[in-house]
């Protein structure tokens, strides 16, 4: 046997996948003709897949000759999927591939009864010892993680009764999309933080990434951030946000 060729599977299931697959990447309900268009396969041959996924619950037909969406099943599906999914398990191995790209230390904030609480942290290939350990409660206003929860937790963060980011911070948050802080809460220690969102639009952790001012960059524009914007956001899509 060839174990080159992995897990056999049935053909006819992956081909109708792809109609799923198109109106999944599509997010709206889609004509016959610009579906197959989009699973690479002609109407006449996608009209007998749509029929059955129709009869299981997975697609639906907008007056039953209308565009085809995704059905009940379908979302059900989703709905259990979303419940599976927890965030900071998620999370741990993105943090470990993080730390090892950019070199620098990258932690997971989430938010706890105390504020923004550290609850995992990678090192990067040459750790800088940082204070950054499990249980650490980040400040609101001096650190990134605490200006990213200042931001899209705004009500939860003033009950608290400590000090948060001016209105100018936390619009400048909210429009790049992540905080950042240099030179801080302590001198010579800088970082990027970038928000995690679930399928309510709700910030549910971020990514941290931490290190030593003179070798890091906090560019909104630059490789760590971009990097921690394209993680956190696939694991906002995974998340359903």
């Amino acid at each position: 046997m060839d174990e080159t060729k992995g897990p056999r599977g049935i053909q006819s299931i992956e081909v109708g996948g792809q109609l799923l697959l198109a109106l999944a990447h599509q997010g709206r309900p889609l004509p016959l003709k610009d579906l197959a268009r989009l699973a690479g396969m002609s109407p006449a041959k996608a009209h007998p897949y749509l029929v059955s996924f129709i009869k299981l619950g997975l697609v639906e037909q907008d007056g039953g000759s209308g565009p085809y969406g995704l059905g009940p099943l379908a979302l059900q599906l989703g709905l259990i999927s979303l419940q599976q999914y927890d965030p900071v398990r998620l999370a741990t191995p993105v943090i470990e591939d993080l730390a090892q790209q950019l070199g620098h230390t990258v932690a997971i904030a989430v938010w706890g009864t105390r504020g923004p609480t550290i609850v995992r942290v990678a090192e990067g290939p040459t750790p800088v010892h940082i204070s950054m350990r499990h249980g650490t409660v980040m400040s609101l206003a001096g650190t990134a993680s605490g200006r990213l929860f200042a931001t899209w937790r705004r009500e939860e963060a003033a009950a608290l009764g400590e000090p948060v980011p001016d209105a100018a911070t936390l619009a400048g948050v909210h429009k790049a999309g992540l905080a950042t802080s240099r030179d801080g809460v302590i001198a010579g220690v800088s970082a990027v933080a970038a928000p995690v969102f679930d399928a309510g639009g709700r910030l549910v952790l971020a990514l941290t990434a931490i290190g030593p001012s003179a070798s890091f960059d906090t560019d909104p524009a630059g490789p760590i951030s971009g990097a921690l914007r394209d993680a956190a956001a696939l694991l906002s899509r995974r998340l359903g946000g």
